[in-house]
C-alpha cells in the first residue's frame, strides 16, 4: 500500500522563519513513515512559497512524488467556504483505497482548515487516517509525529464515555428506576435527545398520574446540565388560571392598574425567564389565555395588566395535557396555531397498565422514597410482596389513575405497616380499598355520562343498563361512524351470526333510550 498526504502550505510555518522546522518538508524525513506522494494544497498569492516547498521535499527525499493542487480561498477564516472547497475537492478527488492508504496532515493551514479536514475524515468523506507533526524537542535529533485513526479500537473508549453520559441522562429522565418496557424505554431515549439538543417546546400527552410533572421536572434538570437553560422551572397550574386574574398571573400586573399599594406583580412568564416555563393541563387553558400566551411564546414579549409598554422574557416551554388537543381544536376549545406552536415535539407517556412489566421497579422505587418520607425502613413479608404483584400486574387491574394510585397505596401501606414489615393482611385489606374505589368512581362516572346525554330520564334507568348504556355512548364518541362504533361493540357476537348489520343494531339498541347516533356521538 502506498501512503499519499494530503495538506495545507504552511504560509508561515513553511517559510520557515522563525525556526528552522517546517513541517510539510519534515513529513517526508521519518524512517518508519515512508510517504510516497505528498500533495499539498496551495492559494495562488502563494505560488512561489509552494514551489519551494516542493523542491526541498523532494531533496530531503527524492522517492517522494510531489504534486501541488491549487485550492484558492478568499477568505480562510471562512468555515462555509473552506468546508465547502474541501467538500468539493475530496468529492472530485478518486480515493483508490485499494491501492493506497490516505493520510491528512492538520498541523498547516488555518484552525477553520484543521476543523473541517476532521470533520471531513470523521464522515468518511475522506477516507484517511489524521497525522500531525512537530518540531524536535531540545534533546531529540528529529522532528515528530503522531498518526490517529478514527477508527482504532482506543478511540472507541470516547464513544464509550458518550454512550454512558447518555445513558445517565436517560436514567435521569427516568428517576433512577430501572425501567424494562421497551417502548417507554424508547420513549424516554428520544425526549433525552430532544431535551439535549432543541428549544422548540416540549409536548407531554397522558392520562393524570402518568408523570407528566415529574418528567417535565427532570427534563429541566437535564437542560440545565446540559447547559440548555440558566433559569429555574416555573410551574403553571393552567386549570386554576380564569378571568383577569389569569392575566396578572401570567403576564404580571403594575400597581397603576388598580390604584392599590402592593399589587405590583411580576408574573410567572417574567420569572421563567431564562428558564423553563412548565404549562400543566394546557387543555384547560381559556381562549383569552391562549391567545396571548402564543404570542408570548413566539416573540418573547408581551403586556403586563396596566402596563403601556412590553416586557421581553425568553424560556423554553414544556407543555402538559390529559386530553386530545387536536379534538379539542376540531371543537373549537383549543387555538390551533398555540397546538401547531406547541406540538414540535410531542411524546405520549404510557398508560401504568401498558407498563406492567415496570411495576416491580417502582414498587422498589416506592419503597425508597417512603423510606425517606418516613425516616424509618419499610418493607414486605415474602408472601405479601408476591400477592401485591400479582395483583398489580394483572391484566384486570385497571389503575385508573396509574402512578398517581399506585404510589399512594404503597404510601398508606408503609405508614400503617407494624415494625416496618407489611403483612399479606394487609395487602389483601388494600387490594380491597382499591377495588371499591375504583368501583365507586366508575359508578359515578357511568352516572355523570348517562345524565349528560339524557338528561332527567336517567334517573329511570336500572343500574344494569346504566353502566351498559354509559360503555355504548363511550366507545361512540371514540369511533368514526355508528358503523366503526357497531363492529367495536358486537365484535365477538357478529362472528356467529350469518348476515351482520351491527350499525342496525346498534340503531335498535339506542332507540330503546330514545337515543339515536347524533345524540350519542357529540362530546358534551
Amino acid at each position: 500500500m502506498r501512503n499519499v498526504v494530503l495538506g495545507f502550505l504552511g504560509t508561515q510555518l513553511d517559510m520557515g522563519r522563525k525556526r528552522r522546522w517546517k513541517p510539510t518538508v519534515s513529513l517526508v524525513t521519518h524512517d518508519g513513515f515512508p510517504v510516497d506522494r505528498l500533495e499539498i494544497l496551495y492559494d495562488m498569492r502563494f505560488q512561489r512559497l509552494a514551489g519551494f516547498v516542493q523542491e526541498e521535499v523532494q531533496q530531503a527525499n527524492p522517492q517522494t512524488e510531489v504534486l501541488l493542487r491549487n485550492l484558492d480561498l478568499s477568505d480562510p477564516w471562512d468555515f462555509q467556504e473552506v468546508y465547502g472547497k474541501l467538500f468539493d475537492f475530496a468529492r472530485g478527488y478518486g480515493f483508490d483505497e485499494d491501492r493506497e492508504r490516505y493520510h491528512v496532515h492538520l498541523t498547516t493551514g488555518t484552525h477553520v482548515a484543521q476543523i473541517c479536514w476532521f470533520l471531513l475524515t470523521e464522515s468518511r468523506h475522506i477516507p484517511a487516517r489524521l497525522i500531525q507533526t512537530g518540531p524536535p524537542g531540545p534533546e531529540d535529533e528529529k522532528a515528530k509525529y503522531d498518526v490517529i485513526d478514527l477508527d482504532l479500537s482506543r478511540y472507541n473508549a470516547l464513544q464509550q464515555r458518550f454512550d454512558l453520559l447518555s445513558r445517565e441522562y436517560s436514567d435521569q429522565l427516568k428517576g433512577g428506576i430501572a425501567t424494562s418496557n421497551p417502548a417507554y424505554n424508547a420513549l424516554i431515549d428520544r425526549i433525552e435527545l430532544v431535551a439535549s439538543n432543541s428549544a422548540e417546546p416540549i409536548l407531554l400527552l397522558g392520562e393524570t398520574g402518568t408523570g407528566k410533572t415529574q418528567l417535565a421536572e427532570r427534563i429541566h434538570s437535564l437542560k440545565l446540565d446540559r447547559r440548555r437553560v440558566k433559569g429555574r422551572l416555573v410551574h403553571v397550574n393552567c386549570a386554576t388560571l380564569r378571568g383577569q386574574d389569569a392575566r396578572a398571573t401570567l403576564f404580571g400586573q403594575r400597581r397603576s392598574f388598580t390604584g392599590q399599594a402592593g399589587t405590583e406583580r411580576s408574573g410567572l412568564l417574567r420569572e421563567a425567564d431564562g428558564g423553563v416555563l412548565f404549562l400543566d393541563e394546557v387543555d384547560e387553558l381559556g381562549p383569552n389565555e391562549q391567545s396571548i400566551l402564543l404570542h408570548a411564546i413566539e416573540s418573547g414579549r408581551f403586556y403586563p395588566l396596566g402596563s403601556d409598554s412590553e416586557v421581553t422574557s425568553r424560556f423554553q416551554v414544556i407543555a402538559g395535557a390529559n386530553r386530545d388537543l387536536r379534538a379539542l381544536t376540531s371543537e373549537g376549545l383549543f387555538r390551533p396555531d398555540l397546538l401547531a406552536r406547541l406540538n414540535m415535539w410531542s411524546f405520549r407517556l404510557p398508560a401504568l397498565r401498558e407498563r406492567r412489566e415496570d411495576i416491580e421497579a417502582n414498587l422498589r422505587f416506592e419503597l425508597d422514597r417512603a423510606e425517606k418520607e418516613l425516616g424509618n425502613r419499610v418493607g414486605f413479608n415474602t408472601d405479601a410482596r408476591d400477592r401485591y404483584l400479582r395483583f398489580a400486574a394483572d391484566p384486570g387491574t385497571p389503575w385508573p389513575g396509574n402512578f398517581r394510585d399506585f404510589g399512594g397505596s404503597i404510601r398508606r401501606l408503609c405508614v400503617l405497616a407494624p415494625r416496618g414489615r407489611i403483612t399479606l393482611a394487609m395487602v389483601e385489606d388494600e387490594i380491597a380499598t382499591l377495588q371499591a374505589d375504583w368501583r365507586s368512581a366508575e359508578a359515578d362516572g357511568d352516572a355523570r355520562l348517562v345524565r349528560e346525554v339524557l338528561g332527567g330520564a336517567s334517573a329511570d334507568i336500572d343500574r344494569f343498563d346504566l353502566v351498559q348504556l354509559a360503555e355504548v355512548i363511550r366507545c361512540c364518541r371514540s369511533s368514526a361512524s355508528l358503523s366503526a362504533a357497531g363492529r367495536s361493540l358486537f365484535a365477538a357476537s357478529r362472528a356467529k351470526r350469518a348476515t351482520t348489520n351491527d350499525a342496525d343494531r346498534l340503531r335498535k339498541y339506542l332507540a330503546r333510550f330514545g337515543l339515536d347516533w347524533a345524540a350519542v356521538s357529540k362530546t358534551g
